[in-house]
């Protein structure tokens, strides 16, 4: 199996981060599995929770890199963040969908659906499909109930990128990163 992610390997900017994360290894309490979608927010553009500051909602954002920053979307869904950067910059990566490959009954109740595909396709199922909520906002993402693995290095060629989506500022920043070719996207490239 491949190595444990650790705080040093969040410390790059957030597209890089986003684009190495493609093919990682996500488990959350034993659930999860290749994260094959990926989106990065700074600090410097609009569309980013920091670009106006530090707040009570995205305090973790602003912490130090490879915590959890975990928020509330759209009043129904909980979305997880990785932190990148160094402390006190503001920059993260959305987790925007999983290959599920471990927990897959629990994902399938907690989604309330049999079809693999859609388990974890967009960052509010894969909230829901993971369990992710507010206990989970600013924990280390290198100790339980988190788990992540690096990617295969062979993988890297196989990662795709184009704008972000579902945002309206900065949408055309290519910085949203995939899996060329996996079912799991929450939208093709």
């Amino acid at each position: 199996m491949s190595r444990q992610l650790k705080a040093n390997d969040f410390l790059g900017n957030a597209p890089d981060v986003a684009r190495s994360l493609i093919g990682a290894t996500l488990l959350v309490g034993g659930v999860g599995g290749l994260i094959v979608e990926t989106e990065a927010y700074d600090q410097g553009e609009p569309a980013s929770h920091t670009h106006r500051g530090r707040t009570p909602r995205n305090t973790a954002m602003f912490g130090p890199p490879g915590h959890a920053y975990v928020y509330f979307s759209y009043g129904m869904h909980w979305c997880l963040n990785f932190v990148c950067r160094e402390a006190g910059h503001g920059a993260g990566v959305l987790i925007r969908a999983v290959a599920p490959q471990h927990g897959l009954e629990v994902m399938r109740q907690r989604r309330g659906l049999q079809d693999e595909r859609l388990l974890c396709a967009g960052p509010g199922r894969l909230g829901q499909a993971l369990g992710i909520g507010p206990q989970h906002y600013g924990l280390p993402l290198d100790r339980a109930p988190f788990e992540v693995r690096a990617a295969d290095a062979a993988l890297a060629e196989q990662v795709v990128s184009g704008p972000r989506i579902g945002i309206r500022h900065a949408a055309d920043l290519p910085w949203r990163f995939g899996l060329r070719g996996s079912p799991c996207l929450s939208r093709r490239f």
